[in-house]
């Protein structure tokens, strides 16, 4: 059978992303749709149908392309696919094509309703001018497209209950695959690399993210301080010159690694007594990859985190991060095997994804 994989925009990183790449790996003859395609290195272009958005400055400006969102994805042309798989985090389940592909069933995996109009709390660009005028007509709209849909099913518990709350559609659960294999190998480090393992205490708390305002890295800075650890944070982003600012001001130890290899990340997973995950996500990959490793982590007891962190056996769940919640969780975490940790891991690991979707869509 002949089918048709739809997602929002496509960029070089993101969970999302690594569902995309996973299902046109499961369904190769599947051509994949994209409002635009940011990641051409990881998403062949001759592979990918952009629209018409595609080739406007709009691609640069999300927010502003929102608006007309949902009326191009209703207009995505002539398709033979005999079924349509979308991957969706905004208006991708709003997809609609022509030829006999307009009567073929529309699966829906979705990574959340929409943010940006349904949750503005969760997201802050929900909270600029032009989306708040915008988002009482998109509810509408999004709520009925939602009922088009053959099946559907969300990435968490969490999304599932808010499928249920927004849309009203009642959803499955399949959680993102995780490539558990990728974290539990050995690697050898380059000579770069481990000058920057060499450098660094030999136990610390983790943080590893892009450092925006959301994934609340204040946090971690602040476990550190509490727990009376040094912390490293990995990744980059506009945060970066705020979280150097607490660290001076709390006068804690903090060493950042700019964009770490996959290699050094698993070295950076493995060296840390517990890998910090304050932000309340979706599902949450970097904690099922931290526990791949056999680090515990610590995170918070809602979202997708309550769901992949089993508290007491791959780490703790804290409902705040106040100094004695933390000083607590950071006691409890070290002794926790890490084999167990592993384990849990495997309950997300990429073949358990394969399994379920084809179970879900029999094409």
């Amino acid at each position: 059978m002949t089918g048709a994989i739809v997602h929002e925009w496509l960029e070089r990183f993101g969970g999302a992303e690594n569902v995309v790449e996973r299902l046109t790996g499961l369904f190769p003859d599947a051509r994949l749709h994209a409002l635009w395609n940011d990641a051409p290195d990881r998403f062949a272009p001759e592979g990918v149908s952009e629209t018409w958005l595609a080739r406007t400055p709009l691609r640069r400006r999300k927010a502003l392309a929102l608006p007309l969102e949902p009326l191009t994805w209703r207009h995505l042309g002539r398709s033979d696919a005999e079924w349509v798989l979308c991957s969706s985090h905004l208006f991708a389940h709003h997809a609609r094509f022509s030829g006999p592909a307009r009567g073929a069933p529309k699966y829906v995996y979705v990574h959340t309703p929409a943010r940006y109009i349904w949750s503005p709390e969760l997201d802050e660009r929900g909270r600029s001018l032009p989306v708040r005028l915008a988002s009482p007509p998109l509810r509408s709209v999004d709520r009925r497209r939602a009922q088009e849909a053959h099946s559907v099913v969300a990435n968490s518990q969490a999304v599932r209950e808010r499928i249920q709350r927004h849309w009203g559609v009642d959803a499955g659960v399949i959680h993102p695959p995780v490539e558990v294999d990728r974290f539990t190998g050995e690697y050898e480090l380059d000579e770069p690399d481990a000058a920057v393992l060499a450098t660094l205490p030999s136990e610390y708390l983790l943080g590893a993210s892009r450092f925006v305002s959301y994934k609340r890295l204040d946090l971690v800075i602040r476990s550190g301080v509490a727990a009376g650890l040094p912390v490293v944070l990995a990744g980059d982003g506009p945060e970066r010159d705020a979280l150097a600012q607490l660290a001076a001001d709390l006068g804690a130890e903090v060493h950042f690694v700019s964009r770490p290899s996959h290699a050094l990340l698993v070295a950076l997973f493995r060296r840390s007594v517990a890998f910090v995950f304050p932000a309340v996500e979706d599902f949450g990959i970097m904690p099922v990859e931290a526990m791949a490793t056999g680090t515990p982590v610590i995170a918070r007891d809602v979202g997708g985190t309550a769901e992949t962190v089993l508290d007491g056996v791959s780490g703790a769940l804290v409902s705040d991060f106040s100094e004695s919640t933390v000083r607590h969780a950071v006691d409890r975490v070290r002794e926790l095997p890490a084999d167990g940790v592993v384990a849990r891991a495997r309950q997300f690991d990429a073949t358990v994804f394969d399994r379920r979707i084809r179970e879900w869509l029999p094409a």
